[in-house]
């Protein structure tokens, strides 16, 4: 699975961080396959449009997160090149902690058909994994800088009798299909209800402004 947590933390925060970071991994990778496997059914056609690369940056926000581990070669020896509707796709990803806070950044990108499917597969593939409850439905939020509409949502899963809260962004175009999902471990049992996911939408748009790239070649 990925990422996987660090061996023998030398903190209880470290501790944390390496078990809700595998966790968020595993979850993001359900839906990266998803993405690609079960795509098709029949949406319209959006094949046209700029081509965008998911890239792994060293930091995001201007520091705020920093790169624990690239887990692009991992996602992409369990990630199908070709579905129905998604053709010559590759994967990249990268589990980021900052402060208290791990968060993974992971995506597909090629040629999409559709790329609202493509998001509804990614989050169906998330929320369908093993102990998952979906705890604030996704809906599209706007972000403040004016950036194209993203789906966020709150997911809870329970871990080991731990509830952990996990919150998530995720967007789509005719080249990729990426999410944002993040979890805080000084509070692993958040209330979902108290995420503020346009505060998570406008963060996610600043992300995606660095990872995606415009594709070359």
């Amino acid at each position: 699975m990925v990422p996987q947590p660090p061996q023998a933390p030398k903190s209880n925060t470290g501790k944390v961080l390496g078990i809700v970071g595998a966790v968020v991994g595993v979850l993001v990778l359900g839906g990266v396959a998803s993405a690609v496997v079960f795509q098709g059914g029949g949406g319209s056609k959006q094949s046209a449009g700029p081509k965008y690369r998911i890239t792994v940056p060293q930091s995001l926000v201007g520091g705020k997160y920093a790169l624990a581990k690239d887990v692009s070669q991992q996602m992409g020896a369990q990630v199908p090149s070709d579905g129905v509707n998604a053709h010559g796709m590759r994967a990249a990803g990268g589990q980021y902690t900052g402060g208290t806070t791990s968060l993974v950044v992971s995506g597909i990108y090629g040629t999409i058909d559709d790329p609202e499917e493509g998001i509804d597969h990614m989050i169906n593939g998330m929320t369908k994994s093993p102990g998952v409850e979906v705890a604030v439905p996704e809906k599209k939020f706007t972000p403040s800088d004016g950036g194209e509409p993203l789906t966020c949502g709150v997911d809870v899963k329970a871990v080991a009798g731990q509830k952990v809260t996990l919150e998530f962004c995720a967007w789509g175009t005719s080249s990729t299909t990426a999410t944002v999902a993040q979890t805080d471990a000084a509070d692993l049992a958040k209330a979902p209800e108290s995420v503020d996911l346009q505060e998570l939408a406008d963060e996610t748009s600043k992300i995606r402004s660095e990872v995606q790239v415009p594709a070359t070649g």
